[in-house]
């Protein structure tokens, strides 16, 4: 079982979500020698932290937690383990591993959490509509806009079912997503977009009947759940961003194609879609994601996380084995911040692990400083690391 997998499972005990399966997992687990350093860190990380928990003899937290977790398998074998919580206020939580360190949403002694004193804001429901005419309206939370063809509580905009239009009648309208924001939208044809921070979809108010469905991820990152074409009379569905074309036929995946980043990134979920760049055309099969590199024209494909690329659409960041600077660059966008590295060795400090997207950004920075002693300083919008 990969790294990742042995700390969600470590989480899921703390947060008393094991099942039977589980818990009999980290038992082996934890009876293993080379593993025992790993959960003594974790153990020892939570009482430098002065979290008032008891669960663990902190002499010997390994014997501790075995003789917990087989005592409440031997009473309730086929029941999940309804262990206490470890904290009562939600944040991050980080257990110190090697080069690097593995933070997690889990609770936060409050005794423990900073005085938050900056203006930093967190990401909400935020974009701009551009209609056909070229007006700009703002959507936002509490902001209600409604018309012939489209309508927004503020959290959303949907585009009414209509019936398909002549092709010479496509009109386009552009929904833009500025830094610190996210948004939702669903097309004329009922297929859902997910639009990340920083990002822009050109999309037809209505789709031609008998013809492919397009609309163009001009920037940014955006998770498609298309509507299936056997509900369009086998019309297909592609999305065209900067170089290169997705063809579907009613499938969910991610794309990630920011303009300052070198890479495009084409992760598929559910169902079949094929990555067409200069002529040349990958088929993804769900849990493959091609990397395209727009300077060397080069295109590959690896298996990855499903879960772990697409989380941004559920709440959370979730970073494997990042450098600083790159989880930086994530979080900049999201809190529309900018980060500046004082210590250019801290660029390449590997993160892993999850944050939730509700946190103040001086929680992870706070949490940074009090592990690993990486001091930072936040002026304005400017975090410097030092």
């Amino acid at each position: 079982m990969a790294i990742n997998e042995i700390h969600n499972l470590i989480i899921k005990y703390l947060n008393d979500e094991l099942n039977d399966s589980e818990r009999e997992f980290l038992v082996d687990w934890l009876n293993k020698t080379e593993n025992k350093a790993v959960f003594k860190k974790y153990i020892a990380l939570n009482r430098s932290l002065n979290y008032k928990y008891q669960k663990f003899n902190y002499k010997d937290p390994l014997k501790s937690a075995l003789e917990e977790i087989t005592k409440k398998n031997a009473k309730a074998p086929k029941k999940m383990i309804k262990l206490r919580s470890l904290f009562k206020y939600a944040a991050i939580f980080i257990v110190v591993i090697g080069t690097g360190f593995y933070f997690f949403k889990n609770n936060f002694n409050k005794s423990n959490t900073p005085k938050i004193v900056n203006e930093i804001k967190i990401g909400t429901d935020k974009a701009t509509l551009t209609l056909e005419n070229g007006t700009n309206i703002a959507l936002e939370k509490g902001k209600v806009f409604n018309s012939e063809t489209v309508n927004s509580d503020g959290e959303k905009i949907i585009y009414n079912s209509n019936s398909a239009v002549p092709l010479e009648k496509i009109v386009y309208n552009y929904l833009t997503i500025p830094r610190g924001g996210e948004f939702y939208i669903e097309l004329e044809d009922n297929t859902k977009v997910w639009l990340n921070s920083e990002s822009q979809l050109k999309y037809p108010v209505a789709f031609a009947k008998g013809k492919t469905r397009e609309v163009e991820l001009v920037y940014g990152e955006a998770y498609f759940e298309v509507s299936p074409s056997t509900l369009h009379n086998g019309d297909k569905f592609k999305v065209h961003t900067q170089q290169q074309t997705i063809e579907v036929l009613g499938t969910q995946f991610n794309v990630k194609a920011y303009k300052e980043n070198q890479e495009i990134y084409t992760t598929l979920a559910e169902g079949k879609v094929t990555v067409e760049i200069d002529g040349i055309t990958k088929m993804l099969k769900p849990s493959e994601q091609t990397t395209f590199n727009k300077t060397t024209k080069s295109m590959n494909v690896a298996t990855v996380d499903v879960s772990y690329e697409t989380a941004w659409r559920t709440g959370y960041f979730n970073f494997t084995n990042k450098p600083f600077v790159e989880v930086a660059e994530v979080l900049a966008r999201w809190y529309n911040v900018k980060f500046h590295f004082e210590n250019k060795a801290l660029e390449q400090f590997k993160i892993n692990g999850v944050i939730s997207k509700d946190q103040n950004v001086e929680y992870f920075l706070f949490t940074l400083k009090n592990i690993e002693n990486i001091n930072y300083k936040i002026k304005d919008n400017h975090i410097y690391i030092e």
